[in-house]
């Protein structure tokens, strides 16, 4: 009989959106048959199959409005949910409205980094991609994140950005994340690895959760196959792209410690 415990544990962040965008395809998940639910006292893991490790998700892909997919616009007249922060990293006027100027300069950016469609709509992947690039030389410039002589696991909602401290030396990341939506925030505070499995399987959500490595609750880091760059967050964990849920299992042991403060943006 599968446990109580394990029928909770699951936060497999689905990409939802608002009604009037839509995701462009970012690649077909596994048709990998799901596993059986581990029992979280056992201490074996399951290697991924080759296929499932294969799949990672196809790029920058933008959240952009469903018309100007359909009408295959040059440049976005509408204002993206990231509006304001996008004005402000670009230091153009910052009054949350698009502009012509605004959607050009964006449109520059978004090429410049490979993010698509590149029609200069304020979306999470411009937005996340900014976040990414001011914190890469040091994502602990402003001290949120507690130095310890041990590795520290530092998770910043805020931002939506991770990474690994010991000390001041970042041992891991910074790389993006998907936290909590509303209804079901990513707890803060100081929390602790407990259990980690390579292949775990949601039984809540009937979804893939690899290298979830569990450290509140049912919360865990874990890998998706489909797009964190969504305007809603996660059930609760904190999705990272495959890659990174990758190389973050080999970092992360059982008992490290993990700290999460701020709040997602938009609640």
């Amino acid at each position: 009989m599968i446990s109580r415990h394990i029928a909770h544990i699951a936060c497999q962040g689905v990409g939802v959106v608002l009604a009037a965008v839509t995701v462009l395809p970012v690649g077909a998940a596994s048709a990998s048959p799901a596993p059986p639910p581990p029992d979280p006292r056992s201490s074996s893991v399951y290697r991924p199959t080759d296929d499932e490790d294969a799949v990672e998700a196809g790029g920058l892909v933008e959240v952009v409005p469903r018309e100007d997919v359909a009408g295959k616009v040059k440049c976005s007249r509408r204002t993206g949910p990231h509006q304001r922060a996008v004005e402000k990293w670009l230091k153009l006027k910052v009054d949350g409205k698009q502009s012509a100027a605004d959607c050009r300069a964006i449109r520059d950016f978004q090429e410049k980094h490979g993010i698509r469609p590149a029609i200069g709509f304020a979306g999470p992947a411009t937005w996340a991609t900014m976040q990414l690039i001011s914190a890469k030389e040091d994502p602990n410039a402003r001290g949120k994140c507690p130095e310890r002589t041990h590795r520290v696991a530092c998770v910043d909602l805020n931002r939506q950005l991770t990474w690994v401290q010991k000390g001041s030396e970042v041992v891991y990341g910074p790389v993006p994340m998907r936290s909590g939506r509303i209804g079901h925030a990513t707890r803060v505070g100081w929390h602790k690895i407990y259990w980690k499995h390579k292949k775990h399987w949601s039984t809540l959500y009937d979804a893939p959760m690899p290298y979830a490595q569990f450290f509140s609750g049912g919360q865990a880091f874990h890998g998706v196959h489909d797009s964190i760059y969504t305007t809603l967050g996660s059930w609760g964990c904190i999705n990272l792209r495959l890659k990174d849920a990758r190389k973050l299992w080999h970092v992360l042991k059982k008992g490290d410690r993990v700290y999460v403060w701020g709040h997602r943006p938009g609640k």
